[in-house]
């Protein structure tokens, strides 16, 4: 019974991709940052080969690698996790998705307001815990709801619970995803709800993102249609709004995350279980919170041990990233960097597979594996 683990590490960059520069993003390396941190204990990742993948000098190397190990560019034009996800998963977006660094248009602003019969505040590029300290109290006394975005293709809307339950913050995010498409097709339209009393507001767990339907055909969709179960854990079914999964767990911590997959590791199926570890991102990459990001990947690494035990002869662990997140960056946004590729088996031959050109290699031991009829354009430029 043959399964596939694929976990991505959200935001794990390691190191600036050469047309970096056309996003704003030279210099950016998010493992160099996290390296600095003394709370940075990764013995595991590093016998798997991190330290080993090209270009990667600031962590230790081994003689004796366990893994397959290389590191992959991305082809599609963006830095987000929609577009990262969909290109592990087969699909490159030539396009980049539509972003609003002055705001949302106007004509977008009225519709909304008009159809959720609220009025918006913000309206502008924000970080997320400061848009609810600098816009909480306002939202409070008025009732209008707290409408952002980022560098990021997101169309974010958040409210306090008290006010704005969770049924109807959700409900006015269903209203958005439906009018942002075509020219206004953001990538994500996320809830953002959070709690407590000015100045002291926090966000809550019951964050859910709205993605674009995927405008192609990914492995995800091949494995289900050829009767494989596609197992996601995290925000994997938000990412692909649902298209080629088949079962589906919430997870509100890189921690739960974690558990839920080896929960499912000891479980009889054949197929995928990919699971997205999104606090990297959400709690610390965005945050700059270098410490709080090396202590995460540290506790992801002392779970990796028990991961690879819970190896069947048959399975395959894939570790991997869906884009950068530098911590260390003097930005608080995604960074275009290339993100590490860790193969594993029972019985695995050490490979270093160099610079590969798009993060579909995934797709491609995906497809190979399952000998699934599933092509990508991605996959010409594919060796390994």
């Amino acid at each position: 019974m043959k399964r596939v683990f694929l976990i991505v590490l959200d935001s794990f960059g390691i190191g600036e991709l050469p047309d970096a520069a056309l996003f704003g993003d030279m210099g950016a390396n998010t493992l160099k940052s996290v390296s600095k941190s003394r709370f940075l204990k990764i013995p595991n990742l590093i016998k798997c080969g991190l330290g080993n993948i090209d270009g990667v000098n600031c962590i230790e190397k081994t003689d004796t690698p366990l893994g397959i190990f290389g590191k992959c560019a991305e082809l599609s034009m963006g830095k987000d996790t929609t577009v990262g996800h969909w290109e592990i998963a087969g699909l490159v977006s030539k396009n980049p998705m539509p972003t609003y660094p002055n705001g949302f248009d106007k004509e977008i602003i009225e519709e909304f307001q008009q159809r959720t019969g609220r009025r918006v505040i913000c309206n502008k590029p924000y970080s997320g815990t400061d848009v609810i300290r600098d816009y909480g109290k306002e939202h409070i006394e008025t009732g209008a709801l707290i409408v952002y975005t980022s560098a990021d293709s997101v169309f974010q809307i958040a409210a306090h619970e008290d006010y704005v339950s969770i049924d109807e913050l959700y409900k006015y995010c269903e209203i958005a995803r439906e009018m942002l498409t075509g020219k206004w097709g953001v990538g994500r339209v996320i809830a953002r709800p959070f709690v407590g009393e000015y100045p002291n507001f926090t966000r809550t767990s019951s964050r859910r993102d709205y993605s674009l339907e995927p405008n192609g055909i990914t492995i995800l969709d091949a494995l289900k249609e050829n009767n494989y179960d596609v197992i996601s854990i995290g925000k994997i079914n938000d990412i692909f709004a649902g298209k080629g999964i088949t079962e589906k767990y919430k997870t509100h911590s890189n921690l739960e995350g974690i558990k839920a997959t080896l929960s499912i590791m000891d479980k009889d199926f054949c197929g995928l279980c990919f699971t997205n570890l999104v606090d990297f991102d959400m709690v610390y990459g965005h945050r700059n919170d270098i410490d709080g990001y090396a202590k995460a990947l540290s506790e992801f690494d002392s779970y990796l041990p028990q991961l690879i035990e819970k190896l069947d002869k048959d399975d395959l662990l894939i570790i991997t990233a869906d884009h950068g997140c530098d911590p260390g960056d003097a930005s608080t946004d995604h960074t275009r960097e290339y993100v590490p590729l860790i193969v594993l088996a029972r019985e695995c031959k050490s490979k270093n597979l160099g610079t590969i050109k798009s993060y579909s290699i995934v797709a491609k031991i995906i497809k190979d594996y399952f000998n699934l009829d599933y092509t990508s354009e991605a996959f010409s430029f594919l060796q390994y």
